[in-house]
Formats: structure tokens, sequence, C-alpha cells
């Protein structure tokens, strides 16, 4: 039996998939995995190492030794706050294929609204030949709310489209290429936002954030051809949106449409309101999937780290949040 502390386990996620991808990681340490029946009543006293998204309540109680947590994503707010969180360095999970993911949806759905795909797929459901002109991407600025990671990769790509870039963060941030907004200047911000884009961490000053005042402050005078309205895409978390100011914007007027991959409650209940407009995309909190097997190697590669003294990657602030 190997000498070195195994790592637990406890991922709301596939059980098959993770039970899968833990078959060949840890190969020297070997994991404990709670959503195995044979490990789910192991003594957790001597575990130095936990991967986590959604934890058992009564976890921290039962591994009260913890040197380090991982995050099973990109976010830490499924933990932050939890009853007995141990003060001990918190990761998040940073990787390539995760940021291409998030990406890839935020890009579509920029291009998605520019070009009124969804209109284009009515007509043709109905058989009408409505054809559309549509604005250059550079004519519409895209509004990043967050630039952490995904953000500045999501803007990198916008802006190799042509789409004009502006980024806010709570905190000022020089980007090369971007003007950045901070948090006094949110409402220059957003008078020259015409899609905002929302990946912000949850917090609580981020929590409803994206409600009725906010959309209200959009530009309303830009070149917007086919969009109509302002935007308002969000891959970021559902509670730092308010859905009922959502679906009051999008039957009002104040905004043109929406792309949701996050929800206050999820899975979405099917009566919301939000499921019955055409001009809403909606995605079941799918746009950047953590891949097992990624995460895996990520959580070895820091615990390598961590015990040769070397400097953790992507380490949570707790006084932030993320």
């Amino acid at each position: 039996m190997t000498s070195k502390s195994p790592v637990l386990v406890d991922l709301k996620f596939d059980p098959k998939v993770v039970a899968t991808a833990l078959k060949t990681a840890f190969p020297d340490r070997g994991s404990i995995n709670l959503a195995d029946p044979a490990h789910r009543d192991r003594d957790l006293t001597a575990v130095d190492y936990a991967l986590l998204w959604k934890p058992a309540p009564d976890l921290f109680r039962r591994a009260p030794n913890l040197k380090l947590i991982f995050s099973g994503g990109a976010g830490v707010d499924s933990l932050i706050g939890l009853d007995g969180l141990p003060d001990v360095p918190m990761v998040r999970f940073v990787d390539r294929s995760l940021t291409v993911r998030m990406s890839e949806w935020v890009v579509l759905q920029c291009l998605m609204h520019l070009r009124d795909v969804v209109g284009h797929i009515q007509n043709q459901r109905k058989r009408v030949w409505g054809k559309q002109v549509a604005p250059e991407a550079r004519e519409v600025t895209v509004g990043m709310m967050g630039l952490g990671v995904l953000a500045q990769d999501a803007a990198a790509k916008l802006q190799a489209i042509g789409f004009n870039v502006i980024g806010w963060s709570r905190s000022a941030k020089q980007i090369k290429g971007m003007q950045t907004f901070d948090a006094g200047a949110l409402d220059a911000f957003l008078g020259r936002t015409d899609i905002l884009v929302g990946l912000l961490p949850l917090t609580p000053e981020t929590t409803g954030i994206y409600n009725a005042s906010l959309f209200a402050k959009l530009r309303r005078n830009g070149p917007l051809g086919a969009l109509g309205q302002p935007v308002f895409i969000n891959a970021g978390r559902g509670k730092s949106q308010v859905q009922a100011d959502i679906t009051a914007a999008i039957e009002n007027g104040v905004l043109g449409g929406a792309s949701l991959d996050v929800f206050e409650v999820e899975p979405l209940p099917a009566d919301d309101p939000l499921w019955a407009h055409e001009n809403v995309i909606i995605t079941p909190h799918d746009a950047a999937v953590s891949e097992e097997y990624a995460l895996m190697r990520h959580v070895e590669e820091q615990i390598v780290r961590f015990e040769r003294g070397e400097p953790l990657q992507f380490l949570v602030d707790r006084r932030r949040g993320y």
C-alpha cells in the first residue's frame, strides 16, 4: 500500500466518467472516490488532498486534516462558505480545454446574435425567403464583465473575428489591445456595450449584478442592425443574474436577445418563462464542461508542486471569493 496520501474525490459529475478517469489517475497514491459505494464509509482522517465539486455537507468533519483543496471547476462558489471549510490553500481548475470550450461558446453566441441566426431559423421553418442585413462585427462592441483567463481568451478570439471588445473588472487591469474599466467606471463601460458577456465569478458583490438597472444602462444608439437592442450573454454563474429581470427586459424591449448557460436554479424549471422566448438561447450549463482526465492531471501536477515546496498555481483569494 502506498505511503502517500490518496486523493479524496467528491465530484457531482457523471459517476461512470469519474470512475473511468480515476482508473489511471494518481498511480503513485491512489484515490478515495466517495461516489463508489466501497469507499463511502472510509476513514478520511489521514487524507491530505481533496478534489471537490458540491461536496457532501459532512465532508470536512470526516476529513479534518486536509492540506490542500482542489475545485473541480473554474469557480469555487460551490466550496466558499461551506460549514467547516478548513483554512488551507484552494486551487481552481484552469485548463486549455476548459478555456477553449468556453471561448467557442462565447464566440458562437455573439455570432448567433450578430447574424440573427434565430430569425433565419424561424423563417426557414415558415418557408419564408427573408433576407436580413446584419452589421459587421467591427460595428458592434462586446463588453466582457470579468477579465479572468476564460474571458481574456474569449476576448482575443472575438477581436480576431473583428468585434470591438472592451472589458470590466472590479479592480483595474491592463490588457494589451483592449480598453478596460474598473468598478468606478461601470456605467461608462455599459454605455458603450452592445453585447454584454458575463463571465464573473460569484461573490457577494456579484450576486444579482445582472439586473434591470444594469440592462437599462447598455448602449441603445449603437449600430445594432439586426440585433435591434442590446444582448445579454451569461456563462459565468447563475446567481449573478436576476432571471425575472431578464425576462422582463426581453418582453419590454430593453434587451433584444439573450444567451444563457447558467441559471439561478438548475436544471431550469420547465415552467420558467425564459423557455418560451424565441430570442433567448438556452444551453444546459455545458458551455465549458470540465474534462475529467485533464482535471486529474491538473491535480497531480499541483500536488507535485506542493510537495516540492514550489508555488501553487491558480490559488483562490478567499477575501475576493475567486
